[in-house]
């Protein structure tokens, strides 16, 4: 069976048209999506052998089956596998590997998050696919989710927890995938449950973790448009200064294809596909890949068309990419999906691809009228993307059907029973599956339900305010933000600054490195006060709470709980006087690990009503719907600029966050390792680190419009920091 040729859609129903009954919580009419395709099954059997089996797998609410053959076109088929997706699945984007000898497929990992030991993998065709399934599964997380917050019996909330790990309760494949560990969640929010319609391949809407077309960082590039070639804009970084080494350019151009086709042929190293379009770099050759996301490749190019020299010339040169939340692939090239819902439904992608280069000769060809320019290597490599939109346009084959179909584009209307005793056939059937699909697990925080979610159905344009009227705002937005979060009829405790100090000092003037400070919140944008009704962004204000100090460790390993450490400032006699701390404790992966503590402080008790303390008492499901942060390199190398990029991410979806409270704190371990594009992202920053100045923003996201408009909950700037000055930490 070839997955990439079964595509199906479908109503969600049985085979005579008559719907189905799923669930077992609440007795109203819920909505549920159904998904279908083609995927690969990975694993190790019993004797040690890998393997990687053709399956058809289908996701009917919070409900998993997957079968030999596509179930429509073989009537009475029995699914092989079949399981519940409950509150403790965690989804990984493990990137591209090679399965029987020379295929490339790109692979999930699933695992219980409170039992690591269960664990298995699906693969599909195309990234694509792979974000598609990713949506998909996280819909029926989120579907589960939602059943949970409606209410249930304990009996039911139990079975909520048996979650997939595509294990096999058969002894012969007992030894699956042992190793795999971690967890990347990327997807739509809860949101998504409630809407009328959606599409499993729908790219331009919003999602709910990301706000598409404009990033929450002010930029400091100022592009400009220095030429045009064969329908592609070339730009200019016009903000570096002509004493500056190196100069930014770009080129950019819109194709006629969606973001995953674009990404898909360019990082295809077939040689007469690229003969095609790449006029340089056609001729490579892998040599070898890294962690799914990188390779090293190696080429050979003939510069006839460029020089007087005529013999061939060699190189190597590693690539790595990474796909954001948001669908957008970013390398040295950043391909991302356009908006079209202007009657449209043709799919069109933003495609840039950019260099870094010497200043002296780009202001030489400028002077020049760029006549040596055009014979330059820089010059063909800014060409690729025009060759590329042509090749294209002219194969419109090459936009590669998705082997993964929505069911149907409407929610079905599924009845859901409340009696325990009326499911119990079906409840016994899934519990059988837990050795293959499910995960036995119960915590106290998993039954808690997730009620704040809400439904944005603007689309994914963001529009900015005047600057001039955000800023006369900043003074009212920062008594707003305290009015509401913290209780202004509490008594007032002043913070001293000199009675906090961590290992890392802070900033004495401009010129000092290896040390933080805590900027305005003016370089981020939030969602203003309308943004519900409008999708407006407004600069952010001053921060809610106060940054106290900031902790660089090494360890050993990754330590949770580092507030009840002796040495932590908290268990000082000055930490326990204030009203309310919050630790952040960024748990970086190396050799050796390192934690980055950030202390902040509030100068009141919190307001028991205010969304602070809702996020504080609330449970974990919902502290990973709302935990926030922006990230911004200042200044610092363009690739770690690009990588890191300038999007809010929502890090309990993206990874593994735990949370603890006691006492007048709270503290949120945030472990990066736990995602491999994270991973990757963190050890290209720590290559660059000593020379980067990064800005981050920590929020609460606000989904209600009583809890517009938002606020900053705080700020640091990390100043060229040096790994070598971490301190020991004895755990």
């Amino acid at each position: 069976m070839d997955p990439a040729t079964l595509s199906k859609e479908k109503s969600v129903g049985s085979e005579n048209g008559s719907e189905q009954s799923f669930g077992s919580c609440g007795s109203e009419e819920k909505n549920l999506f159904e998904y279908f395709g083609c995927v690969f099954h990975l694993g190790v059997n019993s004797i040690g052998h890998e393997y990687c089996h053709a399956r058809f797998l289908l996701i009917r609410g919070k409900y998993v089956e997957m079968y030999k053959r596509d179930p429509h076109e073989n009537p009475g088929i029995k699914p092989i596998r079949k399981g519940v997706v409950g509150p403790t699945l965690m989804v990984e984007e493990v990137g591209r590997r090679k399965v029987r000898g020379d295929k490339d497929v790109y692979v999930l990992r699933f695992y219980n998050r409170l039992d690591e030991e269960k664990k298995g993998e699906i693969a599909c065709s195309t990234a694509g696919d792979a974000r598609k399934w990713m949506e998909a599964f996280d819909h029926a997380k989120q579907q589960a989710e939602y059943e949970l917050s409606e209410g249930g019996s304990s009996r039911n909330k139990l079975n909520m927890d048996n979650e997939i790990n595509l294990e096999g309760h058969r002894p012969r494949v007992r030894r699956y995938a042992h190793g795999l560990k971690k967890l990347i969640r990327i997807g739509q929010g809860p949101d998504a449950l409630l809407r009328q319609s959606s599409h499993l391949a729908a790219s331009a809407g919003t999602d709910g973790f990301f706000d598409r077309e404009v990033g929450d960082v002010i930029e400091a590039h100022e592009w400009k448009c220095v030429r045009t070639v064969n329908g592609v804009r070339i730009f200019e970084d016009v903000a570096v200064s002509q004493n500056e080494k190196n100069v930014l350019v770009k080129s950019a151009a819109v194709l006629d294809a969606s973001a995953d086709t674009a990404f898909e042929v360019i990082l295809n190293l077939d040689r007469h596909q690229r003969y095609e379009w790449d006029m340089l770099t056609g001729d490579l050759e892998l040599i070898d890949s890294f962690d799914g996301h990188i390779d090293v490749v190696y080429g050979t190019y003939d510069p006839k068309y460029l020089t007087r020299w005529h013999s061939k010339r060699d190189f190597v040169f590693s690539r790595q990419w990474f796909r954001g939340q948001d669908g957008t692939y970013t390398s040295t090239w950043e391909i991302r999906d356009l908006n079209t819902s202007m009657g449209s439904n043709a799919p069109k992608c933003l495609v840039t691809q950019m260099l870094e280069i010497p200043s002296a000769g780009w202001f030489k060809w400028k002077k020049s009228h760029f006549s040596k320019f055009e014979k330059s290597v820089p010059y063909a490599l800014l060409g690729q993307l025009a060759g590329l939109k042509e090749y294209i346009s002219a194969n419109p084959a090459v936009k590669y059907e998705s082997t993964t179909t929505v069911v149907h584009s409407k929610f079905t209307q599924v009845s859901i029973s409340n009696g325990e005793n009326g499911h119990e056939e079906e409840t016994q059937a899934h519990e059988e599956f837990y050795d293959a699909i499910a995960g036995d697990s119960s915590s106290s925080s998993e039954e808690e339900s997730d009620d704040d979610e809400e439904v944005d159905h603007k689309d994914g344009n963001v529009k900015l305010r005047n600057v001039s009227w955000a800023i006369t705002s900043l003074t009212k937005k920062r008594a707003s933000a305290t009015k509401k979060e913290l209780d202004t009829n509490a008594t007032f405790t002043e913070i001293d600054p000199s009675q906090f100090n961590g290992s890392l000092h802070k900033e004495k003037d401009e010129k000092d490195t290896n040390c933080w400070t805590s900027p305005s919140g003016m370089g981020f944008m939030i969602r203003g006060k309308s943004y519900l009704k409008d999708n407006t962004k407004i600069m952010g204000g001053e921060p809610l709470l106060k940054l106290l100090a900031v902790d660089w460790f090494k360890v050993d390993k990754s330590v949770d709980r580092i507030a009840l450490h002796p040495k932590c400032l908290v268990q000082s006699e000055a930490g326990k006087k204030l009203p309310f701390i919050l630790v952040i404790n960024l748990q970086v992966p190396a050799k050796p690990n390192y934690s980055l503590v950030l202390y902040y402080a509030a100068d009141r008790p919190l307001n028991k009503n205010s969304l602070l303390a809702k996020f504080v008492d609330g449970s974990d499901m919902f502290r990973d719907a709302r935990f926030k942060l922006i990230p911004s390199i200042v200044e610092g190398y363009w690739m770690v600029k690009r990588a890191v990029g300038t999007k809010a991410c929502l890090l309990g979806k993206a990874v593994t966050c735990k949370y603890f409270k006691q006492d007048n704190f709270m503290e949120i371990d945030v472990d990066i390792g736990s995602s491999s594009v994270a991973r990757g992202v963190i050890g290209l920053v720590l290559g660059y680190v000593t020379s980067l100045v990064v800005d981050l923003a920590i929020l609460i996201e606000a989904k209600e419009e009583e809890e517009l408009p938002k606020y900053i909950l705080g700020t640091v700037r990390l100043n060229r920091i040096k790994p070598e000055s971490a301190v020991h930490l004895d755990v």
